[in-house]
């Protein structure tokens, strides 16, 4: 009985270290180059796969439970991959996760917050997700702070008559994601990304803000951008998120969520008393 136990323990061991070793290098590499092999997924994704067919093999865990937390996380990454709301790498983390990891690892870890959320014991990917999003929402703190910063010492305005059209939400959403930042600077530093565009270039050209910025179009839009300052139809200062390294996030929530537990079930449960 013993040696079935601390087999299973042996199993849980081998696919949280999967997890962390393979999340910490796509974080590195993220960060570095913002881009991720392929080769981690294809490593990553058969071996968790394994593992986890073996357990359910030697210990009769539901087969039925596993499909169905692999179905919904796929289901939830690829809507956020062709939203925009995620890149190709922090989807496929999200999948392999899945698939290491479908449920919380209660049989060798106990989260210091002593309670394993719904949550966790159905899709602990999701409980990875929605820590990595408490966490990269912390940046946003930053982001509005260094603006109002810039704005209470240059009393320059954030957005001006240029902007006049746009809706309170989309201007708000800019200034918790990005800040000005010069175009010579813009087009040096390849990891950050316009988050406006011009239109109408060949008259006025019409100033618009972009919420949600894609690699596809880049390039582009800093042409743009480039050829209406050089025209003298706008200023130099251009809006412009860093695009954060999400896998760094997600690496982060997966540590949190394993070793503390899951930061929204705690929070609803300290606030309901």
């Amino acid at each position: 009985m013993a040696t079935c136990a601390s087999m299973r323990e042996i199993l849980e061991g081998l696919r949280i270290s999967a997890c962390l070793i393979l999340l910490t290098y796509a974080s590195w590499s993220d960060y570095k180059t913002r881009e991720v092999s392929n080769n981690v997924w294809i490593l990553f994704a058969p071996f968790a796969l394994t593992l986890s067919l073996v357990e359910i093999y030697l210990y009769s865990f539901s087969p039925i439970s596993y499909g169905t937390c692999f179905g919904l996380t796929l289901a939830f990454a690829l809507i956020l991959f062709y939203s925009g709301g995620f890149g190709g790498a922090d989807a496929k983390a999200l999948m392999c996760l899945a698939l290491a990891l479908p449920f919380y690892p209660k049989n060798l870890l106990t989260p210091l917050s002593r309670e394993i959320s719904p949550i966790s014991q159905a899709i602990f990917p999701m409980t990875v997700f929605s820590n990595s999003v408490l966490l990269a929402s912390a940046t946003a703190i930053y982001m509005l702070a260094g603006n109002m910063f810039r704005r209470q010492t240059t009393g320059e305005k954030l957005f001006g008559e240029k902007y006049r059209n746009e809706s309170f939400g989309i201007k708000l959403l800019v200034l918790v994601t990005g800040r000005k930042v010069s175009i010579d600077k813009l087009k040096k530093k390849w990891h950050l990304y316009p988050l406006e565009d011009v239109e109408d270039m060949e008259s006025e050209p019409k100033r618009k803000l972009v919420v949600l910025p894609k690699d596809e179009g880049r390039d582009a839009m800093v042409k743009r951008l480039s050829k209406a300052i050089a025209r003298g139809k706008i200023q130099n200062n251009i809006w412009a998120t860093p695009g954060l390294p999400m896998l760094i996030f997600i690496t982060a929530g997966l540590i949190i969520a394993l070793f503390f537990g899951d930061i929204v079930w705690t929070c609803i449960n300290f606030l309901l008393g």
